[in-house]
């Protein structure tokens, strides 16, 4: 359990390309036990080791040192170092082992996966150093991952994006439109698409990662449905001692701003439902709630998060605004983006 205020922030970086980093596909090759080496054996276990640790500069230089001992075969190895090379913005350690899954990918669904991991470290990378040279390369990985598997969802999406950055909307345009076609209407990566369709610029933005979820009261909540409305995003949890310390802040924050273009949906990581529901219940939480279930429940992954109490800020555009470990003082930002969101209302819907 991880309920400090001290723990490290992740990057925005890690945040926005959690959704399709490695992301798991019928395209991606099957996981293998480790390297065959004895020795690249061994240091492969260490780097496991120091994951528990929460040491992962040492788990990525033990996987590197492994994927050697393994003449550069350690396919499990490989997807560790692109994994913690994106994280930690190691990108030398994460091509390198993306183009050595490209090189031994075999079959075409395999190669087009491999293509694929290539150009989501490239694309990972453009965001961070701002170069086109690094999106041109991206998208030219993107580019034989179609070739191989013409009908690969997430590498359209993935592609649409990278064109976007490379100020090519009309292009970026038609690769949302292609992912639209085949994704179901309540897919939240398809509601993106849409939006990316009418607004191309959004795709070059900070934009808050697509969730669709049930809240208690039933309610269903779709972060790009609530365009036009500012989202406190709220990650929490019943025996965080920190959190509970917040509560009251919080309540605040939902009832000061009752009624206006806010939305606070607090996301609980209580693995018990019914301790959960007791304590929403007896504490007055009247505003959404929705139980993930843990660091590793499916909106907590989304958002990397790795500490709580942890809120995230999404704007009337859903841009993400503001990323905060603790009780920080967000309100003087809530009213200057609640106060943007009754502008773009007034525009939107004037008084007749």
């Amino acid at each position: 359990m991880r309920c400090s205020v001290g723990v490290r922030v992740i990057a925005i970086l890690s945040l926005l390309t959690s959704l399709f980093t490695l992301a798991i596909s019928p395209l991606a090759q099957n996981d293998a036990e480790g390297p065959a080496n004895e020795k690249a054996q061994k240091t492969y276990k260490q780097g496991l080791d120091y994951l528990k640790q929460h040491r992962t500069d040492s788990a990525l230089d033990s996987f590197k040192k492994a994927d050697k001992q393994d003449d550069g075969h350690c396919l499990a190895c490989q997807k560790k170092m692109i994994k913690y090379g994106i994280e930690l913005a190691e990108w030398k350690t994460a091509e390198t082992a993306a183009e050595e899954i490209v090189s031994e990918a075999q079959g075409a669904k395999n190669l087009a996966f491999a293509h694929y991991q290539l150009g989501i470290v490239l694309r990972d990378e453009g965001l961070e150093k701002h170069k086109d040279e690094t999106f041109d390369r991206a998208h030219e990985e993107m580019t034989k991952a179609l070739a191989a598997a013409p009908n690969f969802p997430d590498a359209i999406y993935v592609d649409g994006q990278i064109l976007a950055h490379l100020k090519q909307d009309d292009a970026a345009k038609k690769r949302f439109e292609q992912f639209v076609k085949m994704r179901p209407e309540d897919d939240p990566n398809r509601q993106r698409a849409l939006r990316y369709i009418n607004e191309p610029e959004l795709a070059r933005a900070r934009m808050a990662p697509p969730f669709s979820i049930m809240t208690t009261d039933g309610q269903r909540v779709s972060l790009d449905e609530l365009k036009g409305k500012v989202v406190l995003i709220d990650f929490w949890a019943t025996w965080c001692e920190p959190c509970r310390e917040a509560l009251p802040h919080m309540r605040e924050i939902a009832k000061k701003f009752e009624g206006q273009p806010l939305v606070v949906l607090s996301v609980s990581l209580d693995e018990d439902e019914q301790k959960w529901k007791d304590f929403v219940a007896n504490n007055g939480m009247t505003w959404r709630q929705y139980r993930d279930g843990g660091f590793k429940g499916p909106i907590a992954t989304l958002f990397a998060v790795r500490a709580i109490p942890q809120t995230f800020t999404v704007d009337a555009d859903g841009v993400l605004q503001d990323q905060h470990v603790g009780d920080a003082s967000i309100e003087g930002k809530l009213k200057k983006l609640v106060a943007r969101a009754r502008d773009l209302q007034a525009v939107e819907h004037p008084k007749q």
